[in-house]
Formats: C-alpha cells, sequence, structure tokens
C-alpha cells in the first residue's frame, strides 16, 4: 500500500487526534501540538494513497535545550510518533523522519532529541541511544528520621506559587546540560500535561523566611513512587523526600524510584526514602547531529548531571 509523505495542514487536525487517540492513552498530545504555533509545517504525515486517511504521523517540536556549557541551543524534539496498526512495517516513520530532518536542518536545529522505548525504529535513520540512570529501592518501612533535614516546612504546592516555583527551577537549571528553558506555555500547558496539575507536587519552605527552597514532583505508578524533578536546595532534600516516603507508605507503596540527578546533597538525603538504594542505567534516550558535532552532542548527553526533565516531553 503506498502512500504520500506531506507535511500537515489544519484540515488534518481531527484526523491527528484520532490517530493519537486510537495509539496512545495521552489525551494531552493534542494539546501539546497546538504549543506550536508553526506546528502544521513541523508535522510530517504519510497520506494513504487509496484514500483511507493518514497512515503515520512524525512531530518536529522546536525546543531549545542547553549544551555541555549551559548554552541554549535550538533542538529538534520529535515526538508523537504513531502509525496506523493496518500500515506498520512499511517504512513509513522512517520516510517521515527524513522529511523532519531536512526541516530542522533548514531551521538551524543544531541537533536532535528523542525518548523512546523501541530504539530500532530510530537507528536506521541516523540517531543514536544515550544511557541515563535513576536510584531505585524499597521504601523505608516506617517514617524517616527528619532531626536533620532541618525545620523546612513541606507542604502541596498551589496555583499562587507558580511563579516561584518557576524561577527556582530556571535558576537550578541554569548550566544544567540537557534541561531545556521552560517557556510560559510550557509552564500552562506542557508541565501539567505530564506532571499534573501544580497541587500535586511538594515545596519546601524556609524557616526564617517562608520562602520556597525547593519543589518536588512526585507521583505513583503501580506499587512505586516515581520521583519526577527537583529544583531547590539541597538543605530541603531531606524533608521533601521524607514528606514523598510518608505519602507512598500511605498509599501502600512499597518502592520508590528517583529520576533527579546524584549529586552529593542527593545522595545524602536518599537515605531519607530508601533502604537500599541502588543505581539503574537506561537507554530511552536518542540523540542525531545536525548541524553540531557528534562530539559537542555525545558531551552534552553524557555530561554530569545533564539531565531531561519529563515533564519537558515532547
Amino acid at each position: 500500500m503506498s502512500a504520500t509523505v506531506r507535511t500537515a495542514t489544519a484540515a488534518d487536525d481531527q484526523a491527528l487526534s484520532a490517530l493519537w487517540k486510537r495509539c496512545f492513552e495521552s489525551p494531552h498530545l493534542a494539546a501539546l501540538h497546538a504549543l506550536d504555533p508553526d506546528r502544521h509545517r513541523h508535522t510530517f504525515v504519510a497520506q494513504n494513497d487509496a484514500g483511507d486517511g493518514i497512515d503515520a504521523v512524525v512531530v518536529y517540536v522546536p525546543r531549545l535545550i542547553r549544551d555541555a556549557d549551559g548554552t541554549p541551543q535550538r533542538v529538534g524534539g520529535i515526538g508523537s510518533v504513531a502509525t496506523r496498526p493496518e500500515a506498520r512495517g512499511q517504512g513509513l516513520v522512517r520516510r517521515l523522519l527524513v522529511a523532519a530532518e531536512r526541516t530542522m536542518t533548514a531551521e538551524q536545529c543544531a541537533w536532535s532529541l528523542l525518548f523512546t522505548g523501541t530504539p530500532g525504529v530510530y537507528r536506521g535513520s541516523g540517531w543514536q541511544e544515550f544511557a541515563s540512570t535513576y536510584t531505585e529501592g524499597t521504601l523505608v518501612p516506617s517514617p524517616a528520621d527528619t532531626s536533620a533535614a532541618g525545620a523546612f516546612r513541606v507542604r502541596g504546592a498551589t496555583a499562587r506559587d507558580a511563579v516561584e516555583v518557576a524561577a527556582l527551577h530556571h535558576a537550578y537549571n541554569a548550566k544544567r546540560a540537557l534541561s531545556s528553558l521552560r517557556a510560559p506555555d510550557d509552564w500552562a500547558v506542557r508541565v501539567p500535561a505530564w506532571y499534573g496539575t501544580i497541587d500535586r507536587s511538594l515545596v519546601a519552605q524556609d524557616p526564617v523566611s517562608g520562602a520556597i527552597a525547593g519543589w518536588m514532583v512526585a507521583g505513583h505508578e503501580g506499587d512505586c513512587v516515581q520521583v519526577r524533578e527537583f529544583a531547590g536546595s539541597d538543605e530541603c532534600l531531606g524533608s521533601l523526600l521524607a514528606a514523598v516516603g510518608s505519602r507512598g507508605r500511605a498509599a501502600g507503596l512499597t518502592l520508590a524510584r528517583v529520576r533527579i540527578p546524584v549529586t552529593p546533597g542527593v545522595r545524602a538525603a536518599l537515605p531519607g526514602l530508601l533502604t537500599d538504594a541502588r543505581q539503574v542505567t537506561e537507554h530511552v534516550g536518542m540523540a542525531r547531529p545536525l548541524h553540531a558535532t557528534a562530539e559537542s552532542v555525545r558531551a552534552t548527553v553524557t555530561a554530569p548531571g545533564a539531565v531531561h526533565w519529563y515533564g519537558d516531553c515532547f
């Protein structure tokens, strides 16, 4: 069965939403797609020549991502990749990636980034895997001793904290390789799409000034607590992780995964959450040089403390 590769138009929006709904349990993909004002020329579709509609889609999302030196670079994020089950195995995604690569290169993207559980789909098109790590272990069985964690007050975040949290995030990641520069629309749409509303996260307040010293995103997945993101001072990590552990135990959970870079402060605070912390390596990120050299891209994705927060997914 043949298909024509082209860029999307506004008339395709309904068909794209239906395809994503069929392939993913991610109802927010259409809202994320709408964030890019140039989304239609950044969206590549395989139109079925038999008149059956769109068989496959690949979306290029332009993002500013910090390199190994902390300098923001234009990067082409690849996301919302979907193929109708009846059209799989025909090489449609590979053809769409060729079109996306041409546009990303023309628009001066330094390199391209994607995250996947099926790397084989992308290797032949020039993307290469890179390793990332997370920490996992068993939740401490009883409330952790927080005497050494300071007098930070931990509470659920509220909408009133949004400006302070955004500033904290920006400062914490100012030189962090692989992290994205978040725009107001990202905080309004992208971050809630992946993390939920802000009141599902925690903040730690300074005991003297009352200012927010730390922000942590944690959620439940199966029988496991997932710590997705942190920004702020190391001094409040112990209090935040203890609060995460308390919530996890109350929900009957027994395991935890911490997806934040292991700094000395994180290492010191982890025993308040985990009894047997261990590092796990995974290969879900993939990168492809465009205008940048392969060496510079590799330096970015392997830099100490490099992280692409889940809330910045494409």
